[in-house]
């Protein structure tokens, strides 16, 4: 069915109620790959409940984390085959660290439907508070629809960050698990994309690949641990833009260069030397 702009945009798709637990989080940091030095202190910040902290990213899963099926991009106006959609740009902003455990109501719309001709971009945003009614964080992500444009929508702006004209100040190598996928979707995003090979080549992927939230994650405490000292009461935000997939397995390298608080941050496939992650900030406190 065409995408409806005008039933689209400012839908409200309705109010949830979650909770999480310490053992949540600490699935979510070792499905990152968390733990690979598990006597080192830092490692142990995020995988042992002692000292545990949680990275801002795990606001990304939180609420989803204890569902069994797929998702489903199914909104007022708009309804897209599961198959034809790659994740387009994720951002999280922290108001207050994130507790080791909590009970918290989410509220998500549809705040932009972008036509980009062979494809659509729908962009939500979800605002989080704490039981206590305060707020906890923001999430704004965009999910890139192929063959669903040319709606007659406008197109909308670009948000490219630009990287400066020198070498970056850190440069990091983060390696994926081969079974990372299949660690990932545990954390609620059971997307058969990431863990069947025939839905995955009926997308038109040779194999199932990382889900993008995934690798935000990995990227966001790389910096973090080699940036912030690991400590992740320092994220403010994190926003990227996935610039491409990552196969469960391969070798990450991100640059990343100072400019103040902001860490601009551009991630590519050692393996492959593509790119993964670009326009990507993380902005410390």
């Amino acid at each position: 069915m065409p995408i409806d702009p005008g039933l689209a945009i400012g839908a409200e798709l309705g109010d949830v109620t979650f909770t999480w637990s310490a053992s949540d989080v600490l699935l979510y940091h070792l499905a990152l790959g968390a733990g690979a030095r598990p006597t080192d202190e830092r490692e142990l910040r995020y995988t042992y409940e002692r000292d545990l902290r949680v990275l801002p990213t795990f606001a990304t899963v939180a609420s989803k984390l204890h569902l069994v099926d797929p998702p489903a991009v199914s909104y007022p106006g708009i309804e897209i085959d599961l198959a034809q959609v790659v994740h387009g740009t994720q951002a999280i902003t922290t108001h207050r660290p994130i507790p080791v455990e909590g009970k918290a109501a989410g509220r998500t719309k549809v705040v932009d439907v972008q036509d980009k001709g062979k494809a659509a971009v729908i962009i939500t945003e979800t605002e989080v508070t704490g039981a206590d009614g305060s707020p906890l964080w923001t999430e704004r992500s965009s999910i890139f629809a192929r063959g669903e444009g040319g709606f007659g929508g406008e197109r909308g702006s670009s948000d490219k960050v630009e990287l400066p004209d020198r070498e970056p100040d850190e440069v990091i190598e983060t390696p994926t698990l081969p079974q990372q996928a299949l660690l990932y979707r545990l954390c609620g995003d059971r997307n058969p994309l990431h863990a069947d090979p025939e839905f995955a080549r009926a997308a038109g992927f040779d194999v199932p690949i990382l889900h993008g939230l995934c690798t935000y994650g990995v990227v966001a405490k790389a910096v973090t641990d080699a940036l912030l000292d690991a400590d992740v009461t320092q994220v403010e935000s994190f926003s990227a833009r996935f610039a491409g997939i990552v196969l469960p397995g391969e070798t990450l390298r991100t640059a990343v260069w100072r400019d103040g608080k902001r860490l601009l941050v551009s991630t590519s496939s050692i393996d492959r030397n593509a790119p993964v992650l670009s326009d990507a900030v993380l902005v410390s406190k």
